[in-house]
């Protein structure tokens, strides 16, 4: 298996969660493509950490969905399945929908303008391509609302499902309708501002309704593992 070439990248203090991180990003980029096999001695070697991290991170991230095992013959980067992306999506659009419901009666000005900061941003990113950027500056516009809510279970849904639709979302912002988002996000923006709690939830779950599109599309029916 290819692997990323800087080493030794995982610190020994919080070696699960950043063996689960590294791992999950190298999937998320595409870094660790579908399909691909994982061998722990080549993560080992890579994250500078020792057999037992690595295995808990693939098990993580097999129940995640990124990650496909069986016992005693391959682990492998999971292939895009449209059955996987539609659940996490249904998901994902309902707890960002929640996000707001319960963030938006005591939403700052502060808040707002991180909001208008962030989707600046993503904006700028998507102009230049920058495809890591515009998920980073995506990922803080709707990151304000989620923090905002206060609700540590709805944190850990996400943290579980939003991978699953990162890869995808790739697709979406290095095409042309990722720049539909700007708008939307202008739209969500708006809708705080003005304390429309239904209208602002709606228009969010349409905002991740619109990877629906990319869901039917071939790269996501996966590929083989070899």
């Amino acid at each position: 298996m290819p692997v990323p070439q800087d080493r030794g990248l995982v610190s020994r203090s919080l070696l699960r969660e950043d063996a689960y991180r590294a791992i999950r990003d190298a999937i998320v980029d595409g870094t660790l493509a579908p399909g691909e096999r994982l061998n722990d001695t080549d993560l080992v070697e890579w994250l500078g950490v020792s057999r037992t991290p690595v295995r808990e991170a693939l098990a993580r991230l097999e129940q995640a969905g990124l990650v496909r095992t069986k016992p005693g013959r391959y682990t492998i980067v999971s292939p895009l399945d449209a059955r996987a992306c539609r659940d996490a999506q249904s998901v994902t659009a309902a707890m960002h929908e929640l996000a707001v419901r319960e963030a938006l009666p005591n939403l700052s000005a502060t808040e707002l303008e991180a909001m208008r900061t962030a989707n600046a941003r993503f904006a700028d990113a998507l102009r230049r391509d920058d495809v890591d950027a515009a998920l980073a500056a995506d990922d803080e516009f709707h990151g304000v609302l989620v923090t905002a809510s206060a609700n540590d279970a709805l944190r850990d849904v996400l943290e579980r499902f939003t991978p699953v639709l990162r890869r995808l979302e790739r697709l979406r912002f290095s095409s042309l309708s990722g720049r539909e988002s700007v708008a939307q996000h202008d739209r969500i923006i708006e809708l705080c501002a003005a304390g429309d709690v239904a209208g602002a939830a709606a228009a969010t779950r349409a905002n991740w309704e619109t990877l629906t599109p990319l869901l039917d599309e071939p790269p996501v029916t996966g590929a083989s593992s070899r």
